[in-house]
């Protein structure tokens, strides 16, 4: 029985950092999968270089992984770590800004020789100098405990144990804040059955952590947090790309047609590929393409031919999309285009997260050439995101931005699996025959004979006999889709695709304000991946008293239809965005509000603290 004290707490954030293959994200996941089977809610930050391998021990090769879980709801990440893993120097200096006075600090001592320390500037080691005595700070060789626990396994090289340190250093948190390692054996055994040496090394070394964190006189406490309250069902932990995965090839099988991806791989949008090609047995096709343009024009090649066509990528690449993006707008075939956006322009930092494609989404094509632009606002939320961008798609024959970004592609939060009568009906109907006689009263397709509600036009399978017609870029007429270059006609048919991309709003759905007194003056309207630090950050603000209204819009284009009068009801509003301000440049000039822009392109999330502080400010009756 050990003697050894547990405190229960109610939240915790921890961080791992190390390089780039210490394996901090595998670490990071295993934790977080534990966690999530014990019940706690979370959510995830994963960090990493953009570099393959960046240089050992430098300050461009640290990778992290943070995890904030609680026994309540949990919103963010968490702003700064309560516990620190370090497993060099440059991982400690990368991240120590970060770390609150008094917050916990695990450090790998065999890492800081003096070449690491000099690697990242180090004159002294820091353990030794006095500069962590504001932190509860635990020194632990990692690196060589690894190597000793493993002495036994003489088919190993040295290089390969010391590889296990992670699983350690897992072991020793897992203890720490009583997370079992069930799941994690689990899945060692799966990647590393066919070599049985290596597993057994890993399952040893994360079995020595646990037993070194019980018997150590280094760690007395350790923590127990409670399952959080949730409603009842079926969870299980996701990321957002995969979500993302999930709801397309969902929305694929509600409406009864297969769901083909043309893709070329671009961080952070790669994991979807990845996942839909493990679900050929679901009606799903993948190809990976030669490149960005190759990709969305399969796409929309299969969309052409009765599939639901999607194309994956990042801001760069709907760069190089945007000429089929516009075919597709003159078609009139559902397309979806998802793009998980990163820090730009250019190749820019393709493994942070920014917001900065929506104005490249709403004109970044030739002409006028209107598309309806979907957000998702949390990792589990890309899942309903993804229903919804094809539900417009096919139902209103346009092609759909889904903008998610790389906080929500890599962050991961636990998901309740939907029943299948908690999902959304959606029906495609194809065209089956002529729907309209000529001149002579014979039966004729028209193409772009429209509904009279929804303005699509009709969805023809190519070879389906009598409904021949012509399709390529150049203006058609409306009605026959018989080419023109007609004046009236084009400006006809230009206004007819906008009023159908308008009309999307009717079926969306009003703006919902969070306002519980009724009595707020300030109203902070966020999108996509802003959702969790701004309802954490106004949560904030109103158990100080202050009375704040919270809004978020899914739909970008269009808006929702009583935007407009939402932001006219409030004396201030704050759009906080992590960009120089697109949403608030597009909302002032739709609707004459002088919106107030909180924006920032850190390759970060905004943190809960900056934002309540821009919040309380604005309550006060101060302007930015």
């Amino acid at each position: 029985m050990s003697s050894k004290s547990v405190q229960q707490l109610d939240r915790v954030v921890i961080r791992f950092a190390g390089d780039s293959g210490d394996g901090m994200q595998l670490t990071g996941d295993r934790f977080t999968s534990e966690t999530a089977a014990l019940g706690n809610d979370l959510s995830t930050l994963p960090n990493f270089p953009a570099e393959i391998r960046a240089p050992q021990g430098t300050l461009p090769g640290v990778s992290s992984f943070q995890l904030h879980f609680a026994d309540h709801d949990v919103l963010t990440p968490g702003d700064a770590p309560d516990v620190l893993v370090a497993m060099n120097p440059a991982a400690l200096k990368a991240n120590l800004g970060d770390v609150p006075r008094g917050a916990t600090i695990i450090v790998n001592t065999d890492e800081f020789t003096k070449r690491n320390l000099g690697k990242v500037g180090y004159a002294e080691s820091p353990l030794d100098d006095g500069s962590l005595d504001s932190w509860q700070v635990h020194p632990v060789a990692l690196t060589s405990i690894t190597v000793e626990a493993l002495a036994g396994f003489d088919t190993l090289s040295r290089k390969d144990k010391e590889r296990a340190k992670n699983m350690f250093a897992l072991g020793l948190l897992s203890w720490m804040y009583h997370r079992p390692t069930t799941g994690t054996e689990l899945f060692l055994k799966s990647k590393f059955g066919a070599r049985p040496d290596i597993l057994e090394a890993n399952l040893a070394a994360l079995r020595a952590g646990q037993n070194y964190g019980e018997t150590t006189e280094a760690f007395s406490v350790s923590y127990e947090i409670a399952p959080a309250k949730m409603p009842p069902g079926t969870y299980r932990n996701v990321t957002g790309n995969v979500a993302l995965a999930y709801g397309l090839v969902t929305a694929a099988h509600k409406a009864g047609v297969p769901l083909v991806l043309g893709s070329y791989p671009i961080t952070p949008a790669s994991d979807i590929l990845h996942t839909l090609s493990g679900l050929k047995r679901y009606g799903v096709t993948t190809m990976q393409c030669e490149d960005e343009i190759a990709g969305i024009g399969a796409a929309l090649g299969a969309s052409f031919g009765g599939a639901i066509g999607v194309t994956t990528t990042s801001g760069p690449g709907v760069a190089l999309k945007s000429e089929t993006i516009g075919l597709a707008v003159s078609l009139e075939l559902p397309l979806v285009i998802v793009d998980v956006q990163r820090g730009g322009p250019s190749t820019g930092l393709p493994t942070k997260t920014e917001q900065s494609d929506l104005l490249q989404a709403m004109f970044g094509r030739n002409g006028e050439s209107p598309v309806p632009i979907v957000a998702p606002s949390s990792p589990a939320d890309c899942f309903d995101a993804a229903l919804e961008a094809v539900r417009i798609a096919t139902a209103y024959r346009t092609p759909v931005f889904l903008l998610s970004d790389g906080y929500l592609a890599n962050g991961s939060e636990p998901w309740r699996l939907p029943s299948v009568r908690e999902l959304p009906t959606m029906t495609v109907d194809f065209a089956t025959e002529p729907n309209d006689v000529d001149d002579s009263g014979e039966p004729v397709f028209h193409p772009y004979l429209r509904d009279d509600e929804s303005l699509a036009r009709p969805w023809a399978v190519p070879g389906t006999p009598g409904l021949e017609h012509r399709i390529g870029g150049i203006e058609k007429a409306n009605i026959t889709g018989n080419i023109s270059y007609d004046p009236d006609n084009h400006d006809l048919m230009t206004r007819l695709r906008a009023a159908k991309v308008e009309g999307i709003a009717a079926t969306t759905g009003d703006l919902e304000v969070d306002d519980p007194s009724g009595e707020a003056e300030v109203l902070v309207l966020g999108w996509g991946s802003t959702y969790g630090p701004i309802a954490a950050a106004v949560r904030s603000v109103r158990n100080t008293g202050a009375k704040v209204a919270r809004a978020h819009l899914r739909h970008l284009n269009p808006f929702p239809a009583n935007t407009g009068e939402v932001l006219r009801r409030y004396r201030a509003v704050l759009v906080p965005e992590m960009n120089m301000g697109q949403l608030a440049l597009l909302l002032r000039g739709k609707y004459l509000v002088d919106v107030q822009s909180l924006t920032q392109v850190r390759g970060l999330p905004f943190t809960t603290v900056e934002l309540a502080d821009a919040i309380a400010a604005l309550a006060q009756g101060e302007t930015r």
